[in-house]
């Protein structure tokens, strides 16, 4: 069985799905390897590290994707491959089930195998294979440092001769997985950290890092069976503006991590209250893609309002492609290792498997 993979439209996304290490792996499930050339040069991986591990390089992406039987990618292949893919052929990777429905149903209609693996359940099984943990984990950790570098004064306290400097002061509002790194970084750079979240589970993990949980009065636990957060009432909404209102004043960054999936980031970080911010601070949106947490959040850009920065990428982990690839390719790997018969050499669709399907797009 032929695994292939090519690379990635770089202005958009520079992560890869398969690293040389993981290529051992494929073997003992008696699969080859296929490889667009120059696929992790980027990533200062050449191809001849692929070539050692046991990889082919293939010049014409087309010929690659028409002879691979199970196609891995970190988003869905652009639309100009849809028209050679071929029936029983398999594509993995996080498909954004919620945003590409037509593309994925034109694909579903061909009888393609679709697996998305943004829809794996949270469970302990499936926790090797959890792509949006593992690259939220470095989302997290690399937004604190974003917002640390434009932040123009020191975070931990200092003390000097000269007087002492205060520490920085941080909110994090969020405290799923990048929230909690987030929460972890901050605290290691020697910053007060602060955490709000709409589920009351939160708090004893923000606690456990040293973290300070603002609670929402007469708050309810709003969780979904998955462990992702609900869509918050009116009453909490406005119970939780009221706490952020006062606390914002002494707050010097910001990170934001407040997703719903599937729908809109919920807007977290009004005008008024960033109107009340210290000159100076500093709002890292990590849910810049899905709209914001906060007002005033542009893509890839840097707002100044009124002294206070506004930033968020549109794929932070793009400053990070090297270390979030070699995850994303163990998890890719442990969801095909579950998907595949050893015995009969092929990929098995077992519905019967809670894992299989959740992620399988029909």
């Amino acid at each position: 069985m032929i695994v292939g993979s090519i690379l990635e439209k770089q202005n958009l996304e520079k992560r890869v799905s398969i690293v040389p290490e993981i290529i051992k792996k494929y073997k003992s499930l008696n699969c080859e390897v296929h490889l667009s050339r120059d696929y992790g040069k980027h990533l200062g991986i050449e191809d001849h590290e692929y070539e050692q591990a046991g990889a082919k390089i293939v010049d014409d992406n087309k010929k690659l994707i028409e002879s691979s039987d199970l196609i891995v990618q970190m988003g869905l292949l652009d639309s100009n491959y849809f028209s050679i893919l071929k029936s029983d052929q398999t594509l993995i990777g996080v498909l954004d089930a919620y945003n590409n429905k037509e593309q994925l149903l034109e694909l579903s209609k061909k009888k393609i195998n679709l697996f998305s693996l943004e829809l794996l359940p949270r469970i302990t099984r499936a926790q090797s294979m959890d792509v949006l943990s593992s690259q939220a984990n470095l989302a997290g950790y690399k937004a604190v440092l974003e917002s640390f570098s434009v932040y123009e004064k020191a975070i931990p306290m200092m003390m000097t001769a000269a007087g002492t400097v205060p520490a920085a002061k941080v909110l994090v509002v969020g405290a799923g997985v990048a929230g909690l790194q987030a929460i972890a970084t901050a605290k290691r750079m020697g910053a007060i950290v602060f955490a709000t979240d709409v589920r009351m589970a939160s708090k004893e993990q923000v606690e456990s890092l040293g973290g300070k949980f603002l609670t929402v009065e007469g708050s309810e636990n709003l969780e979904t069976e998955g462990g992702y957060a609900k869509e918050a009432s009116e009453d909490f909404k406005k119970k939780q503006e009221e706490l952020l209102s006062e606390t914002l004043k002494k707050i010097n960054i910001i990170i934001c991590t407040a997703l719903i999936p599937g729908k809109k980031a919920p807007l977290i970080i009004k005008e008024e209250m960033i109107n009340n911010m210290q000159s100076g601070s500093v709002i890292y949106d990590l849910a810049a893609i899905q709209g914001g947490n906060s007002a005033f959040t542009e893509m890839d850009k840097i707002v100044d309002k009124n002294g206070i920065k506004i930033l968020g990428d549109r794929n932070i982990l793009n400053k990070l492609p090297y270390s979030s690839s070699v995850l994303y390719s163990k998890n890719v790997f442990n969801f095909i290792s579950n998907l595949f018969n050893k015995e009969k050499n092929e990929i098995n669709i077992n519905l019967e498997d809670e894992i299989i399907a959740k992620t399988i797009i029909k």
